[in-house]
């Protein structure tokens, strides 16, 4: 199943404070902010919404196609994408610029600080989605403004049925442009808070937003996630971790679970459960793409989380 990725490829820098940030900002003084964190813990990952779903769907046995622009420090990132046998032909280098950069400093009350610098992902829209290359799903994740506007669009004039995964890039987006995306869009998929503003901006209600399209997905952490299709509301259960050891990517392994089984025609029930199980598998792992699989394993995990089993 070939799948076009249209997003970000980023360097996580995690970083964490052994303390509490609510004991070092005073709220009658956030008019004159100035504070500095010593942050002893520091590790820095592959990151990126292309990258990260990317990599979940290889494992899963798809055949995704990253498109993203990146910088002149591509170099570590290319080595990784070639071990795991990913197609990079997509893949953009801007000489000129560094490939985004996430500075993530959590506390010891899981609070974040981060500060994000584009970089190259803000050139995306200098790529174009190939319309004879047999792509039968693309994604358009968070990535540059213009780029996510271009992609959209050329998905849409080339026939491939896309999801629309704003992410981040949400905030970018007044109601009538969202609401063009949702028009040109296939399936839509956001967490709650994401799902609540996107209402907020369009004027359009969860039922009216899912009306509009194949199905519309929504994450919602520990209470588990919820797909309207058809007419149908499907609460899917969330699948019991074997530790929690870092949230961040979660949504882009639940995503890439969501494409598979939209690919193999899968119900939506075993699609969402499926999704699920890998975004358990994802948040047991520190980094975006430390966590593995095979289908094998993958099926005889679902096998014990759900009763039943899976076709993969």
């Amino acid at each position: 199943m070939s799948v076009l990725i249209c997003g970000s490829i980023a360097y996580d820098n995690i970083m964490v404070f052994r303390g509490r940030f609510r004991d070092h900002i005073l709220p009658d003084q956030i008019h004159i902010l100035n504070v500095a964190f010593l942050v002893p813990d520091m590790r820095q990952e592959l990151g990126g919404c292309a990258g990260n779903i990317a990599y979940s769907l290889k494992l899963l046995g798809g055949d995704p196609l990253v498109m993203a622009t990146v910088g002149r420090d591509f170099g570590r990132y290319r080595v990784r994408l070639a071990e795991h046998g990913l197609d990079m032909r997509h893949i953009t280098e801007i000489p000129d610029a560094l490939t985004a950069q996430a500075y993530i400093t959590t506390d010891l009350d899981d609070n974040q600080i981060t500060a994000f610098h584009p970089g190259a992902m803000d050139h995306a829209h200098v790529n174009r989605v190939p319309a004879d290359a047999g792509i039968r799903i693309g994604v358009v994740s968070p990535d540059g403004r213009q780029g996510m506007v271009d992609h959209a669009a050329q998905c849409a004039a080339a026939g491939i049925p896309y999801m629309f995964d704003p992410g981040q890039g949400l905030p970018m987006f007044d109601g009538e442009e969202l609401r063009r995306f949702i028009g040109q869009a296939a399936w839509v998929t956001v967490n709650d808070y994401e799902g609540r503003l996107l209402s907020e901006r369009t004027g359009w209600t969860e039922e009216e937003i899912a009306g509009r399209v194949r199905a519309l997905i929504v994450t919602r952490g520990g209470q588990g996630s919820t797909i309207f299709a058809g007419g149908r509301r499907i609460d899917i259960p969330v699948v019991t971790p074997e530790r929690i050891a870092d949230p961040t990517g979660c949504g882009d392994a639940y995503r890439a679970g969501l494409l598979h089984g939209i690919g193999r025609g899968l119900s939506w029930e075993e699609t969402g459960r499926l999704a699920a199980l890998i975004g358990a598998l994802k948040i047991a792992r520190k980094g975006t793409q430390n966590h593995h699989f095979t289908p094998a394993t993958l099926a005889s995990a679902y096998q014990a989380a759900f009763g039943h089993g899976i076709r993969l």
